[in-house]
């Protein structure tokens, strides 16, 4: 089965938001991806609001025909938040102001009690739960204890050893997510993957079996700034065909 692509239109946001005006709008970008045939839409709401607002995730949940999956910190305001606009899917993930992109998976080992009351919540809303975390064993059973439906696993590092050109490096990241797929899917997760993918490294993740879906956005928002959004999701979706 071939892997499904969310697109993340974080990054249009972040274009917008560099002079505070109206465009380029997330919503429309949401929209020209679903068109090009992905079959996601991811965004992240962080809480310091440096890209997407309120005001997009409204708006992309009444617009949205495939799947909306809303990232967001575990906490009481953004679980609120999610409960009253019910998106399809939200994805637990760390926050900290001073970075500039997630820096790698939610510790869930370590907040297994908080965690677990943040999940029950949103699945008692009807909303399935993802959790990001690192490919590794403590993350993934905590998962399962918790009561995660999904994991994404953080692709970060895998991405920075494929710049580097690091190819042990790159092995033993690509093992690793594979041994956790299938430790994950043993478990009754299903398994998604995501950050840092772009054109050129997204073959050898998107041939990992057992993991369905991809979420992708820099990459792709980089490329339609050039050749438009429709040509940017078509060409991702390519290589994960080619995959």
């Amino acid at each position: 089965m071939t892997v499904k692509l969310s697109v993340n239109i974080d990054h249009i946001a972040t274009i917008r938001e560099a002079r505070k005006i109206r465009e380029p709008d997330p919503v429309a970008a949401a929209l020209l991806a679903e068109l090009a045939g992905c079959q996601g839409i991811t965004a992240h709401l962080r809480e310091d609001k440096r890209h997407i607002q309120d005001r997009d995730i409204r708006l992309l949940r009444g617009t949205v025909t495939t799947k909306l999956n809303l990232e967001m910190a575990p906490t009481n305001e953004m679980v609120q938040f999610a409960v009253n606009v019910q998106p399809d899917m939200v994805t637990l993930v760390p926050e900290s102001r001073t970075e500039l992109t997630t820096e790698g998976g939610l510790n869930v080992a370590a907040k297994v009690e908080e965690l677990a009351k943040v999940i029950m919540t949103l699945k008692n809303n009807d909303i399935a739960v993802c959790l990001f975390i690192d490919p590794e064993t403590e993350q993934v059973k905590s998962a399962k204890k918790v009561g995660a439906d999904f994991v994404e696993f953080y692709t970060g590092k895998y991405a920075t050893a494929c710049d580097l050109g690091s190819l042990q490096e790159v092995d033993r990241e690509i093992a690793a997510i594979q041994d956790m797929t299938v430790l994950a899917r043993k478990y009754g997760l299903r398994v998604n993957a995501g950050h840092g993918l772009n054109y050129r490294n997204v073959g050898p993740i998107a041939a990992i079996e057992g993991i369905e879906e991809i979420c992708i956005g820099h990459s792709i928002v980089g490329r339609a700034v050039l050749t438009g959004m429709d040509k940017a999701v078509k060409d991702m979706l390519q290589a994960i065909r080619e995959s």
